[in-house]
């Protein structure tokens, strides 16, 4: 079992930060990595990435959005308490080399997993510029963090409300057309915004990391869930990736994968509700 640190609230209602006391994965773990959690005995197991890893103070930081059944029952935890099984770390590390300027593009809370990738970077003697977008200002998350780490932090939102108004592939354009030596992008994010971003990119020749987290049960590449075609190859995100070449991803059939099991989501998280109000019993 592991046994929550610290919880606090990120962004109202629904995205909060989590640290746990997770020595042996802290001291394995590397940027870029996810662990898979289980709440309880009857639980789903679900992939998170790492926000942070500390070995000194042997734990690890989560960001979880409340979006269904699981996500939304860990949102009624609190410090002190314990989660089941905390697995890791699993998936491959960011592969970290000196690449001139780096460019990571975050959506929403995938600005997140990108924190301890950009301090690797950083370490790595790379200039690093971070594009994180947002709806509205109000949902934008660790600007603060990226601004202390990053050689510079762009900001777009969907109504202007802070930074360009528009979305993160302009930023990334105007960045890639007027600003030379960009070696490498990497971006975490919604799929439909990842491959906005390699579609972006394409024209420039600019190698381009996704991290992808499609449908995913084991995490050590037995179930065949999380399987995505790359360069008209089957591989498997577990153990494959999580991070892949974007320009090389077909994305129509990762969305469309995504969306297989929306139905069953719906209603695990209906009748999930519905007995968390005492409507229905065990």
């Amino acid at each position: 079992m592991a046994t929550i640190l610290e919880k606090k609230l990120l962004r109202q209602p629904d995205v909060f930060y989590y640290k746990l006391a997770a020595p042996l994965i802290s001291k394995k773990a590397a940027p870029g990595q996810f662990v898979i959690i289980r709440l309880h005995k009857n639980g789903e197991r679900i992939p998170l990435s790492l926000a942070d890893i500390n070995p000194a103070e042997g734990t690890i930081s989560l960001i979880v959005m409340a979006v269904g059944k699981t996500t939304t029952e860990m949102s009624l935890l609190k410090a002190g308490d314990k989660v089941l099984d905390l697995c890791g770390p699993l998936g491959n590390p960011t592969r970290v080399e000196q690449a001139g300027k780096v460019v990571l593009v975050g959506g929403g809370f995938g600005v997140a997993p990108l924190y301890p990738i950009a301090r690797a970077f950083k370490a790595a003697g790379c200039e690093t510029v971070c594009i994180m977008g947002a709806r509205s200002k109000d949902l934008l998350l660790y600007e603060r963090e990226m601004e202390e780490l990053c050689d510079r932090v762009i900001i777009s939102t969907d109504d202007g409300s802070k930074g360009m108004k528009g979305l993160v592939t302009t930023a990334l354009k105007n960045e890639l057309e007027q600003n030379a030596g960009t070696g490498l992008v990497l971006t975490v994010g919604p799929a439909i915004m990842m491959k906005g971003v390699s579609d972006t990119t394409r024209p420039f020749g600019v190698k381009t990391m996704v991290s992808l987290n499609p449908i995913m049960v084991d995490g050590t590449g037995m179930c065949g869930g999380c399987r995505v075609t790359v360069g008209g190859e089957t591989l498997f995100a577990c153990i494959d990736g999580p991070e892949f070449d974007g320009h090389r991803v077909d994305w129509d059939l990762l969305m469309n994968r995504q969306k297989k099991y929306a139905p069953e989501q719906k209603e695990s998280f209906e009748t999930w509700r519905r007995r968390h109000a005492g409507v229905i019993s065990e």
